[in-house]
């Protein structure tokens, strides 16, 4: 099998994107994608590597062959089709927005003459491009950077997926998600390098298999809930099964 370079599987994840992938105080790296991930590593029999990534990575370091696996709460899009190849769905998604509750944007129009922060090849700058031409946008690389701009007040609000910006405006009081679902619903999957079919097979297999064990439910009980609890529901975010 192409992936297992000296018995190691390479997977590049977020490192700073709680509860998806982040590293926590122990230096240990956690969260929803990485159940995932150490799961698949074990029932490959290997060893996992992690390597993090920026979100305008996340194809790249599959074409350059830096990992096997980009497991970055990676949306599926059909650009990105054209780049890398990705496995069965293992969640769901739209975009949100999450704004200052004293200026709280409730509606895509109230950004018009304001400034919107997003981060760099995600969704939602392609989806703000596209749709919304007239709402001025401030990138920054880092989903970190990102959010420490609209704490700062260099914009007036921030987009990215719904499933993150709930998570953040749960821990940062003073701001809310005032649009919770926008644009087409999408999925998120693993990719792997364009041609890799052995790895590909191998992970859809799994991820069916895992379905049958109720393996994404227990992941989202384990690092999603105890962020979400109920502002969020598990039905809503999970695909198990790959459908």
């Amino acid at each position: 099998m192409k992936s297992k370079k000296g018995g190691e599987l390479r997977i590049a994840v977020f490192g700073d994107k709680k509860p998806f992938g982040y590293v926590d105080n122990d230096g240990s790296y956690q969260g929803y994608d990485i159940e995932l991930g150490n799961q698949l590593a074990k029932d490959l029999g290997v060893k996992v590597k992690y390597i993090s990534v920026d979100a305008a990575n996340r194809a790249e370091y599959l074409i350059s062959n830096k990992v096997d696996i980009t497991l970055a709460n990676f949306t599926v899009t059909d650009e990105r089709k054209k780049q890398v190849d990705f496995a069965l769905p293992y969640m769901k998604v739209s975009l949100g927005v999450v704004s200052p509750k004293t200026g709280l944007i409730t509606d895509v129009k109230q950004l018009e003459g304001k400034t919107l922060i997003v981060t760099k090849g995600t969704t939602a700058e392609t989806y703000f491009e596209k749709n919304h031409p007239e709402i001025k946008l401030q990138k920054y690389d880092q989903y970190s950077d990102s959010y420490q701009a609209l704490l700062d007040g260099r914009g007036d609000a921030f987009s990215t997926d719904n499933t993150e910006v709930l998570a953040w405006a749960l821990e940062n009081k003073g701001f809310e998600v005032g649009i919770t679902s926008l644009g087409d619903p999408d999925t998120i999957a693993a990719a792997v390098q364009k041609g890799n079919q052995e790895l590909l097979d191998f992970i859809n297999k799994d991820i069916e298999k895992l379905g049958k064990e109720n393996f994404f439910h227990k992941a989202y009980e384990k690092t999603l809930h105890p962020t979400y609890g109920d502002a969020a529901k598990a039905d809503d975010l999970v695909v198990e099964g790959g459908h």
